[in-house]
Formats: C-alpha cells, structure tokens, sequence
C-alpha cells in the first residue's frame, strides 16, 4: 500500500529548502516521490494520505549511547521516539542491541551520515513540531512512533 506523508512543510535535508504543502510518498520501505500534495495525489491516485503538523524531513541518526531502559528493545524504541532511525555501531556494541536493531529496522552505521530524503531511497522520516519534539517516526516504510 502506498502512502504519502503531508505536512506544512517538507524537507529533503534539514538543512535545504523547504517545499510547502508538500509531502512524500512511501511504498514498502522505500521513497516512491517528494513534491507537493496535489502532485502526488495526481501521481498516485488512491494512496493514503497522512497529514502531520509540523516539519516533515529525514529521520535522525542518533549520535551518542542509547538512552537507558529495561530492555534493548525499549533502549531501541526510545531513539525511534527522538526521530532517528539508526544509531551508531560504536553505541549498539552488545549482540542483544543489534538484534534489537534488525528486528526493528533500525539501522547501525559505522559512522554518522547526514540524513537526506532521496527518490528511492530508505523511507526514514521524521515529523517535529514547533518546539522540536518529535511528532512521528516512519522507519523503513513503517509508522513506529506516533505522537497524539
């Protein structure tokens, strides 16, 4: 199923420009298209559309050691909720974290990227408000974290 993910506001790297009323648009876990709403509604007609308030971009890398939790998994689902969908090697070192990581989607890089959303690419984005709290997470293509 596809599904295109509006906001006020898109951007393909958080330090580009935006495109207003615009969204992009998800199929499986990869990056089908980015442009407006009405052109992507005109290019597939029948997707679903999400509409999230906010600033809509790509998801974070999430730079430093997990935050603490009961379980790997929980360790995992709160960098979800900060908006990164990948972590760094050097801080998911334990088996359990990294199996934790696969289940998840969640990526492990050898070293930071600067996020960007690319046609075709991984669908890892992020949705942050006003105050840069992290409304929603759609990682690999899944909607992992909802904020409302």
């Amino acid at each position: 199923m596809l599904t295109i993910h509006a906001a006020d506001e898109v951007r393909r790297a958080w330090d580009g420009e935006p495109l207003k009323d615009a969204g992009v648009a998800v199929e499986g876990d990869r990056i089908a298209g980015v442009g407006t709403l009405d052109e992507l509604r005109e290019r597939f007609p029948g997707a679903r559309v999400r509409h999230w308030p906010g600033v809509l971009g790509p998801a974070l890398v999430h730079e430093g050691p997990l935050p603490e939790a009961p379980s790997p998994r929980e360790r995992l689902h709160a960098v979800l909720k900060s908006g990164a969908t990948a972590v760094l090697a050097e801080y998911a070192g334990t088996g359990d974290l990294r199996l934790a990581a696969s289940r998840n989607d969640v990526a492990v890089l050898p070293r930071t990227k600067k996020p960007a959303i690319a046609d075709t690419g991984r669908a890892d984005l992020a949705v942050f408000d006003a105050d840069g709290a992290c409304i929603a997470t759609v990682c690999a293509g899944r909607l992992v974290h909802r904020r409302r």
